[in-house]
C-alpha cells in the first residue's frame, strides 16, 4: 500500500507465508533471499523500487529520494536553488540517435544531460528495465520522468513495463508532479506469453493513467514512435499538453519493412526494396504527424532541455479537472 520501498539486500524480506509454511504445503525448498528477499522483490516482483547494499545507503538514498517529493498533495513540488541554465544548450544531444535505427542508445544519457545537474533519482531500475522512471528537477523543481529505454528489449513495451510506468504516472498525478515523457518505442512486446498474460489489460493500465493524469504533460519523441505504443506514450491523444518530436522521430504504425511485406505480400524482392524505401521517405520523420497537429513542433534535440523549461513555466498554472464521479474503474 506504500508508494515506494526501499530494501537492504540480504536483511530485508517480504512474503505471505514463508519457506517453512512454503514447505509444508507444497513440499517446495525454499530460502528467504529467493522468496521474499531485496533481489526478488526489485527485479522479477516489482514489489519494491531499489535494492541496497546495507542501511547505511538505503537510509542516504532515502534522504536524497524525499527532497524530491512534495510534502503532501496539496502543496506545490519542493523547489531547490540551482546553477544551472534554464536554457543550457547540449550539442553532444545533436549525436545520440545511431545512423543505425537497429542500433540501440542509452536514454539514461539523454535523462542526464536534460535534468538540472544530472541529477536523476531513477525509481525501480532492475524491474522492467525497458522503461525508465524516476524523478529529476528543471530550473529546481521536481518533474517525473518516463522514457524508453532502447537498451532494454529495444524499448518496447511489454506488461511489467506498462504496469511500472502507469504506477509512476499515477503516483506523479496524485501529487501535482509534472510528467516529461521521452519515447522510443518501437511497439508492444509479441508473443504468447504476453497476450496470455494478459498484455492488452495492462498495457491499458498506462494509456489510461495518462489520459486521465490532469498534471502538465510534455512528450519529446526521439526516434520510433509506432503503432498502439505510440498512442499510449502520453501523445496528443491521451490530452499530452506539448508534444515535440526530433527532425529523426518517426511516427507510424510500425516500421517500413514490416508494412510494405503486409501491404505489398507476394512481390519481388527488389520491388518490396524500392516500396521501403518510399515509405521510408514518407514516413520516417516527424513532418507528417505534425502536419495533422499530432505534433506540435520539431525541434533540435540540443535545445531539448531549454523547450522543456519553457513548456513547464507554461503550464505551471494548469487548470484541468476530469468530470466527476465517485472513482475512476482502472483497468486492473
Amino acid at each position: 500500500m506504500t508508494d515506494f520501498i526501499f530494501m537492504v539486500k540480504d536483511s530485508s524480506y517480504m512474503f505471505v507465508t514463508g519457506p517453512d509454511v512454503v514447505k509444508t504445503v507444497t513440499n517446495e525448498v525454499v530460502t528467504q533471499e529467493a522468496l521474499g528477499g531485496a533481489v526478488t522483490h526489485t527485479t522479477k516482483t516489482g514489489v519494491a523500487d531499489v535494492a541496497f547494499e546495507d542501511d547505511i545507503e538505503a537510509l542516504l538514498a532515502a534522504r536524497d529520494f524525499i527532497d524530491f517529493l512534495p510534502a503532501n498533495n496539496r502543496e506545490g513540488v519542493p523547489e531547490r536553488p540551482t546553477a544551472d541554465a534554464w536554457d543550457r544548450i547540449e550539442e553532444s544531444l545533436d549525436t545520440l540517435i545511431p545512423a543505425s535505427a537497429n542500433q540501440p542508445y542509452d536514454m539514461h544519457e539523454l535523462l542526464s544531460k536534460v535534468v538540472d545537474e544530472g541529477d536523476f533519482f531513477e525509481v525501480q531500475p532492475a524491474h522492467g528495465a525497458n522503461i525508465i522512471t524516476g524523478f529529476g528537477r528543471i530550473e529546481g523543481r521536481t518533474v517525473g520522468f518516463v522514457a524508453n529505454q532502447p537498451m532494454v528489449l529495444a524499448g518496447v513495451l511489454d506488461i511489467n513495463a506498462s504496469r511500472k510506468a502507469a504506477r509512476f504516472v499515477r503516483f506523479c498525478d496524485a501529487f501535482e508532479i509534472p510528467i516529461v515523457t521521452f519515447v522510443d518505442v518501437p511497439g508492444f512486446l509479441p508473443g504468447t506469453a504476453q497476450e496470455h498474460n494478459g498484455i492488452i489489460k495492462h498495457g491499458a493500465k498506462l494509456l489510461f493513467a495518462y489520459a486521465e493524469a490532469t498534471v502538465p504533460k510534455i512528450t519529446v519523441i526521439t526516434r520510433k514512435a509506432y503503432g498502439g505504443a505510440y498512442d499510449v506514450m502520453a501523445s496528443k491523444h491521451l490530452r499530452g499538453d506539448l508534444n515535440y518530436a526530433w527532425p529523426t522521430a518517426e511516427i507510424a504504425v510500425m516500421g517500413a519493412k514490416g508494412a510494405v511485406e503486409i501491404i505489398f505480400r507476394g512481390k519481388t524482392p527488389e520491388e518490396i526494396a524500392e516500396r521501403t524505401a518510399e515509405y521510408e521517405a514518407r514516413f520516417a520523420n516527424p513532418f507528417v504527424a505534425a502536419s495533422k497537429g499530432f505534433v506540435d513542433e520539431v525541434i533540435q534535440p540540443h535545445s531539448t532541455r531549454r523547450r522543456i523549461a519553457l513548456g513547464l513555466r507554461k503550464l505551471r498554472n494548469k487548470d484541468l479537472a476530469n468530470p466527476w464521479k465517485k472513482h475512476d474503474n482502472l483497468p486492473l
